[in-house]
């Protein structure tokens, strides 16, 4: 379906990433992974999906918090593809606190991995897209972009943010033959995730499962986490011909959570 399509997909060397790189790979698309982590898994990793698909497979280590490192992404796709027609702005990092506590290099942080980044990638590969009259921009964002939780402030406000930003991306472009689509997950097994569970375990002093349950209990009345393969199906219906009418789209995999 996506074959000589090239895909951007920030944040991928593991978790939803991981997930949504694997199943564009899946229907053909070439790859540019993102993220950090060891050089060698990396590599490993990058071979077994060219390996397993038969599709070309690149990495870059941009550093999304800096624009002119997304720049050089977007720039490196251009120069080893000749062009980017997917771009899933997926890279997130999370810090817990109360407002009063929050430190405020962790509210920048957030902010600048989670929303301004996904407008620094719009706004480089939507010049192509325009031009060649296809192109599809798949934001992940959180149910936290349509409601709140303790603690969570920068998270809730970059993820509110991406939501906004989709919706303005989609309006621009509608008609281009590009689309522009948000992805809302609920609670997602991911290592971020992963480290919000060990954090409850300790703070109430029982296992790491059955943190996991609670957690998950707690906001998704499916009781079960969403997979990172579910979301990568997702996407992969964003960018087929099925979905041409669909833009400014935020689409919830909750579990029922937004449901209530």
């Amino acid at each position: 379906m996506l074959s000589r399509k090239t895909a951007i997909v920030t944040g991928s060397t593991s978790g939803i990433g991981l997930g949504i790189a694997r199943a564009l790979a899946g229907v053909g698309a070439d790859l540019v992974l993102n993220g950090f982590g060891d050089r060698d898994e990396i590599e490993t990793l990058r071979r077994s999906i060219a390996t397993e698909f038969g599709v070309r497979v690149v990495h870059h280590g941009a550093d999304l918090s800096k624009p002119d490192e997304i720049r050089n992404l977007v720039a490196f796709a251009q120069d080893e593809f000749g062009r980017v027609d997917i771009l899933v702005n997926n890279a997130g990092i999370q810090h817990v606190a109360p407002v009063e506590e929050f430190p405020t290099d962790r509210w920048d942080a957030v902010i600048a991995i989670n929303l301004s980044a996904v407008f620094h990638g719009t706004h480089h590969v939507l010049p192509g897209m325009r031009e060649r009259g296809w192109g599809r921009v798949i934001n992940i964002a959180s149910v936290h972009g349509m409601v709140g939780s303790v603690n969570k402030a920068a998270y809730v406000a970059a993820k509110h943010g991406v939501i906004g930003l989709t919706k303005v991306v989609a309006l621009e472009t509608a008609g281009s033959g590009v689309t522009c689509n948000a992805i809302c997950p609920g609670w997602v097994l991911t290592p971020l995730v992963q480290k919000q569970i060990d954090a409850l375990a300790a703070s109430q002093g029982i296992g790491v499962e059955e943190a996991g349950r609670r957690l998950v209990g707690e906001k998704q009345p499916s009781k079960a986490f969403v997979t990172p393969d579910q979301l990568g199906g997702l996407a992969v219906f964003l960018c087929s011909d099925a979905a041409d009418g669909m833009t400014g789209s935020a689409v919830t995999m909750d579990g029922g959570w937004t449901s209530q």
